[in-house]
């Protein structure tokens, strides 16, 4: 088999190829990319992460709403509020190796 027929052969297929591009979006946004990163750090209620990133609660929810739709991020009720977290160690992968690579 040639080389180009090999290669054609292990590609993923377009909606795999598409997913793919579509998950790395999430992190191309910088307000969502802080969000992630203070989850890798600690799991915290919306109003803490408003608090951090000095941002309001509706556009921090907003975001939140984004980044668990992408499977992203879960969430706990704990009483009346609810606890994000990143949702696999995946993510936190993800964070750690991207932000080596910025910082090299």
């Amino acid at each position: 088999m040639d080389k180009v027929a090999d290669i054609r052969q292990k590609l993923p297929d377009n909606q795999d190829v598409y997913n793919l591009a579509e998950f790395f979006k999430m992190f191309g946004n910088p307000t969502r990319a802080k969000i992630l990163y203070c989850l890798h750090l600690q799991d915290l209620y919306v109003g803490e992460i408003a608090e951090v990133l000095g941002m309001s609660i509706s556009a921090v929810s907003h975001q939140l709403w984004i980044l668990r739709a992408a499977k992203l991020i879960k969430c706990v009720k704990e009483g009346k509020e609810v606890k994000y977290s990143l949702d696999d160690d995946h993510v936190n992968q993800i964070l750690a190796c991207g932000l080596t690579h910025v910082q090299e």
